[in-house]
């Protein structure tokens, strides 16, 4: 998505969260291509100076300095990366804290990590996007359209979305939108509107009072059995399988 690759710095003291979440991000998102890691929020800062790593996602409470200390003296120092907060502590001053150090977004445990996935990734979209808005060469165009097209879907999934609406929507034709997202996103553009429903019906399968069915249709999907099967193509297993395993 950029000419540069995406770096990840997760600082998260719990090894088995840090390590299976680096993992995760690894093997299934389109933007993030490395992923550093820090146990606590000394080792945390260190990186976010030595690489200078533009974004992250931190644990609120960790050893030697907690996750808003850490924004709090990059900030000071000038190279605060864009940041997403995780947290396992449902309070609100901490949610407000977190958004005075301009946090992103604040995610309260447990998650499922391809929701996490999400929303970083839409924080790395939003940052691309404003770089496509700047003045730009012919070359870069393509880029700015798959942008902009992946931005309608994270903000429209529940409704009814096509290609053709969309591409007239940026002024090009179909054919061209669905030729870019095949270069840019290495799908098409129906299978990534699908990653992207099913990645938030995964975050809906944690409550337990939705049927699979009111899922179905608060992420989009008009038919329960077609979106059961997209949901095992993406996932590997069935929703009903997703939500014993959690």
């Amino acid at each position: 998505m950029s000419d540069q690759p995406v770096t990840l710095l997760i600082a998260e003291d719990e090894e088995r969260t840090r390590e299976s979440l680096k993992k995760y991000f690894l093997n299934n998102s389109r933007l993030i291509e490395n992923v550093l890691t820090a146990s606590n929020g000394a080792e945390a800062l260190d990186i976010i100076i030595g690489h200078k790593v533009r974004y992250m996602l931190i644990d609120v409470q960790m050893p030697q300095k907690t996750g808003l200390q850490v924004m709090k003296e990059a900030y000071r120092a000038g190279i605060c990366p864009r940041t997403i907060i995780l947290s396992g502590y449902d309070k609100f001053e901490y949610a407000q804290e977190a958004m005075r150090s301009e946090a992103v977004d604040y995610i309260l445990k447990p998650c499922h990590p391809g929701e996490i996935m999400r929303k970083i990734e839409a924080m790395i979209l939003a940052d691309q996007k404003k770089e496509a808005d700047k003045p730009e060469d012919t070359s870069k165009h393509g880029n700015r359209f798959v942008l902009l097209a992946a931005d309608y879907i994270e903000k429209n999934f529940k409704s009814d979305i096509s290609l053709t609406k969309v591409a007239d929507d940026l002024g090009i034709s179909a054919a061209y939108l669905s030729s870019l997202f095949a270069q840019t996103m290495q799908c098409s553009f129906v299978d990534y509107i699908n990653k992207t429903r099913i990645s938030k019906a995964c975050s809906y399968l944690y409550d337990a009072s939705l049927k699979n069915y009111e899922i179905a249709y608060k992420v989009g999907f008009n038919d329960e059995k077609y979106f059961t099967k997209v949901f095992k193509k993406i996932m590997g297993v069935s929703p009903s399988q997703f939500r014993n395993s959690l």
